[in-house]
């Protein structure tokens, strides 16, 4: 691992560099990109960095320097990854314990270490607690990923390794890191995103180069699907092959996503 913080980069990575009172720390506080490395270049880091300064505006850090984010992001990849994995975290900074933010400046943390690729094929259960489209978080990439790790855990302890929220209108939402893709009636479908999923990058990519219709329907809409994938940044389109007790197969559009995403994935790599 390499780790870049407030404008160095540090001798060694695991070494106490944070401040005890920083306010990602204490109430979570920050926004966050995570993005692919290949062959020693960012995947899409234009686009996640747009993301990132739209989640720190959304969650009142203030404006992010973007060319010390993308200093951080050089310097980590000094020594070039084959496949490897860079997050980019930006927190509120030192502030007193509570709530309220102090009048430090924001920090900044970029990390990159390597990454194990996902499998093909994945299983999924749903969770019964919803995601909120209309609070304050909605849309946004931040560190207050409790929810996640909740619904994590109940995957793991159901035999799955992705969870999947509905939300307050029981309309199908997100997984706690990805977008769901499924197919109805030979039609590639997602969520839109007044559901109140994040606009993942990996998810306006497979719109934008394959297509798919965004439209807000009931979670049991997957009941009906032919195919269903996830999609992130570090698992491309990954097909789920269980939903809860339902047992599903990699199907042709599936195929034909991953396939467009080969022939368009060097377009977008270093910037």
């Amino acid at each position: 691992m390499r780790a870049w913080l407030d404008g160095h980069l540090l001798d060694d990575p695991t070494s106490p560099a944070l401040r005890v009172d920083d306010h990602g720390v204490t109430v979570g506080d920050g926004v966050f990109e995570a993005l692919k490395v290949i062959d020693g270049l960012p995947f899409a880091l234009d686009r996640h960095l747009e993301r990132l300064h739209r989640s720190a505006a959304g969650l009142g850090l203030g404006p992010v320097d973007d060319a010390a984010l993308r200093q951080g992001v050089k310097e980590v990849l000094l020594d070039p990854l084959p496949l490897g994995r860079i997050r980019i975290t930006v927190t509120g900074g030192p502030a007193p314990m509570g709530s309220g933010r102090g009048d430090s400046a924001p920090t900044v943390i970029v990390t990159a270490d390597v990454l194990t690729p996902f499998p093909p094929e994945t299983s999924v259960i749903t969770v019964p607690w919803p995601r909120n489209e209309r609070g304050a978080l909605a849309g946004l990439k931040t560190t207050s990923y409790a929810e996640n790790v909740i619904a994590l855990a109940e995957a793991k302890r159901r035999g799955a390794t992705e969870a999947v929220f509905a939300n307050t209108a029981g309309n199908l939402c997100e997984g706690t890191g990805t977008n769901v893709f499924y197919v109805v009636d030979g039609e590639l479908r997602t969520p839109s995103l007044a559901s109140g999923c994040l606009a993942g990058v990996t998810r306006g990519l497979i719109i934008e180069w394959y297509g798919a219709r965004e439209v807000d329907e009931p979670i049991e809409v997957v009941d009906r699907a032919s195919e269903v994938f996830l999609a992130s940044t570090t698992r491309d389109a990954q097909a789920v092959v269980r939903w809860n007790e339902r047992e599903l197969a990699p199907g042709p559009v599936t195929q034909a996503v991953l396939d467009v995403w080969r022939n368009r994935e060097p377009e977008l790599l270093g910037h």
